[in-house]
């Protein structure tokens, strides 16, 4: 769970991305690379934005909730967002992790959130220097601290450049994660309930 709070240092990032051009042997003041070291500083400010809060500010920051039926027969209602596209970077090579979706689910606890909020926070946690099982928890942690739910699901599934650009170079591959809270990981009707409404 991400609650350290980073700042982007632009400047540094320029000198140590003509560092490593250098380092590659190029020429980092030939014309095509002249501009390179301040547009990388400018693309890391964009997808790494999320490094610049700590889970409890992105849960302050989409904290908009609505009053929820509070009625006997909507205690167990579930809310599914799915197919919310994200990306990030892996924290062991850099590498981009892609074609990523994610479905968040939650049973209501008097409060229901934004659906768009739902997509924000799970694009904010994202845009992080990451592990995909950890992307999950952070959704779940931010949702659970957002709508006062303690069931909260998170399935991300995903390609990884680290598998599919270099080493194994296996194209084909996916990476699969679940984060269950609460009745999500104990009850198994629940939990059945989830993954049919994923396959609809």
């Amino acid at each position: 769970m991400c609650n350290i709070k980073m700042a982007i240092d632009k400047e540094k990032i320029k000198f140590h991305i003509r560092g490593i051009l250098e380092a590659l042997g190029d020429d980092p003041e030939r014309e095509g690379l002249k501009e390179t070291p301040d547009r990388v500083a400018r693309m890391y400010e964009e997808v790494f934005e999320g490094m610049n809060y700590t889970n409890d500010e992105i849960a302050d920051m989409f904290n908009k909730t609505f009053e929820a039926p509070n009625t006997e027969e909507s205690s167990g209602d579930m809310v599914l967002v799915k197919d919310i596209e994200i990306f990030s970077y892996c924290e062991h090579h850099l590498a981009l992790m892609y074609d990523m979706k994610v479905a968040v689910a939650y049973i209501p606890k008097g409060r229901v959130i934004g659906l768009s909020k739902i997509a924000r926070i799970a694009d904010m946690a994202a845009k992080r220097l990451q592990l995909q099982e950890r992307i999950g928890s952070d959704i779940a942690y931010i949702m659970r601290k957002v709508t006062g739910s303690e069931d909260v699901a998170v399935v991300i599934t995903g390609s990884h450049s680290c598998m599919t650009a270099r080493g194994i170079k296996n194209t084909p591959a996916k990476t699969t994660t679940t984060t269950l809270r609460g009745r999500f990981a104990k009850d198994a009707d629940m939990k059945k309930h989830l993954f049919e409404m994923l396959n609809e």
